[in-house]
């Protein structure tokens, strides 16, 4: 009786919850739908903060918890106010969050484009760097007509540094035994657990990468605030730099608080100015510059590569790239009589070898099917990451994304010696000569760790050889830009693994020309997988989705109210359409 009445009213709260969401949604769509950009509007943003590039299928959690912008979203929102008369000028709060210098570069891109419309475009920041580093949030402020420091904050411009720890030490004192194969010097991941520093081709490789994104930087604010690069550099060595003397170095353009930047550019903008957030802009406006021209499908990969489905978890922001979501988001696209060319936007560190290679295939029967595909990569696209993309038509990177590491390793650890300083002990039976070749108890016998060196062998023949045949490079080629090595998007343009830089309106363009689209030709975007509304959601609920943990008091709730969803759907009773619409979404690294 007890389990009789804690379903009832779990499906009542599930019916209430499912009420209550389609009842907000209603809401706030008619709201918008009367709700229009005014004249004379100024669009203000915090850029103190993450872009995802892509939250993916958490169907239920989503329409709970909310929507985060994306970076594809504040780039076409963006662009759509340039060209917008009733956009005015733009203020955005700067700060440190996180960002990585490739989507940094791509947002200066947007604002550099929205200036160019003649619209003014202010940042302000109370400090670029307490205490601590600056260099990514002020190269992202310089990209601004102005730039306002509260008098109490600082500039951190104080060059660039990366650090690595080394663990080796602390497995030896555990107990723990790395036993690791890689292909070939450059894959330096290992090093963490092997080293206790950076190996000759580990600091070389960092040392490069560090001199392209310092150089970028130096080059983009030298351009910005009217310097030389070497008055940047200089500045860079001086660093950092106290409220008054950023301004007096020229770092700054104002000192003054939020309000007086604020001040200042509805003084700069007119009479009767109005304030609106970006993301709410782009809510109003969509109707307005909605694109209806030809299709082109918008594919993302992001996060680790895995095999199954992409999974998203609404509470860490984690994402991985699932082979068989982007796989059947490939195929789909390609059976869409609609679709004339495929833009994947990829931004991975890698992952599983299998699931890069079932997401390679589908590329290749992409192009076989006469759909281009048009990589744009975002931060890094890197080992499993560089793989899927590696097929394209063309490939796009920001100067500063991380790309390459044309590579692979792999093996285990060995936990014995962990189990016995804790006590425990290990025993097993078995019936083959390599029955115990994933174990961690045991170290691999020489004719095991020579399968494990045939599989690596392998790996990387067959990664390379893709990367030759995908980018119609000579073989010895290939073999001296691989080697496990990670390169800039510039470096990497300049020894043929990308073919241009730039970012989403780059890869776009490009996408354009391949399916025979006039440049100046509107298109539309069109996401796969393809939404699917709440209701089919809430149907169509897996429970491998995000992590379990997460998930399982939500996971019941659903599969107690799917039978009455299905029956109100038999119905006929649905959410209009565009109402909560959900889109649908070891070691190879």
């Amino acid at each position: 009786m007890k389990r009789f009445f804690e379903k009832v009213l779990m499906i009542i709260g599930g019916l209430t919850l499912v009420g209550m969401i389609y009842g907000a949604g209603v809401g706030i769509y008619v709201w918008k739908k009367k709700k229009a950009v005014e004249p004379n509007t100024v669009l203000e943003i915090s850029l103190e903060r993450n872009f995802p590039e892509y939250v993916p299928e958490d169907r239920i959690g989503r329409a709970i918890m909310g929507r985060s912008s994306t970076l594809h979203e504040l780039i076409e929102s963006l662009d759509a106010a340039s060209k917008d008369d009733r956009v005015v000028g733009l203020i955005a709060k700067v700060g440190e969050a996180g960002i990585g210098f490739a989507q940094i570069q791509e947002i200066r891109e947007a604002v550099a484009n929205f200036r160019k419309s003649g619209k003014p475009a202010y940042s302000y920041a109370d400090t670029f760097g307490e205490f601590g580093v600056g260099n990514r949030s002020y190269y992202l402020a310089s990209a601004f007509d102005k730039i306002y420091l509260q008098p109490s904050g600082d500039v951190g411009l104080s060059g660039l540094m990366f650090e690595t720890q080394f663990i080796k030490g602390t497995l030896e004192k555990l107990g723990l035994v790395p036993r690791m194969g890689q292909r070939m010097e450059y894959k330096n991941a290992v090093n963490t657990f092997t080293q206790t520093q950076y190996t000759a081709p580990h600091k070389e490789v960092l040392q490069a990468v560090m001199k392209s994104l310092f150089e970028q930087m130096v080059k983009d604010i030298a351009a910005d605030r009217k310097m030389t690069s070497e008055e940047v550099r200089t500045l860079a060595d001086r660093g950092v730099f106290l409220g008054k003397e950023a301004l007096d170095a020229k770092l700054v353009d104002n000192l003054g608080y939020r309000d007086e930047a604020y001040r200042d550019i509805k003084k700069r903008a007119g009479i009767g100015v109005k304030l609106l957030s970006v993301s709410e802009y782009s809510s109003r406006a969509e109707e307005d510059y909605q694109d209806k021209g030809e299709a082109i499908a918008l594919i993302y990969g992001s996060g680790g590569v895995k095999r199954g489905k992409s999974t998203y978890n609404s509470l860490s922001g984690s994402v991985s790239m699932g082979s068989d979501t982007v796989a059947s988001a490939f195929r789909s696209a390609v059976d869409d009589k609609d679709v004339k060319a495929i833009l994947f936007r990829v931004d991975s560190p890698g992952g599983s070898y299998i699931a890069s290679d079932t997401i390679w295939r589908e590329v290749v029967r992409a192009k076989e099917a006469k759909k281009p595909v048009i990589v744009s990569m975002g931060n890094v696209a890197g080992s499993g990451g560089y793989f899927v993309a590696m097929a394209a038509d063309k490939i796009v990177a920001q100067p500063a994304t991380i790309t390459g590491s044309i590579g692979v390793f792999g093996g285990k650890f060995l936990t014995k010696g962990l189990m016995d300083k804790i006590g425990i002990s290990t025993d097993e039976v078995h019936t083959s000569q390599n029955s115990t070749l994933w174990t961690t108890s045991q170290d691999y016998t020489p004719a095991q760790w020579k399968r494990i060196q045939a599989a690596l062998d392998r790996i990387y023949e067959d990664f390379t050889d893709k990367v030759a045949q995908g980018r119609n490079l000579p073989k010895d080629m290939v073999m001296n830009v691989a080697k496990g090595r990670i390169w800039t998007g510039q470096d990497a343009k300049d020894n043929g693994l990308v073919d241009e830089l730039g970012g989403f309106n780059t890869a776009l363009r490009l996408a354009k020309k391949a399916a025979n689209i006039p440049e100046d030709a509107k298109v539309r975007l069109k996401g796969y997988p393809e939404k699917k509304s709440l209701i089919d959601s809430i149907l169509n609920r897996e429970s491998d989705v995000g992590d379990k943990s997460n998930e399982d008091s939500m996971t019941k709730v659903i599969e107690e109210i799917q039978p009455i969803v299905r029956a109100v759907k038999a119905l006929g009773i649905a959410e209009e359409p565009g109402v909560l619409a959900v889109p649908e979404s070891e070691m190879f690294r």
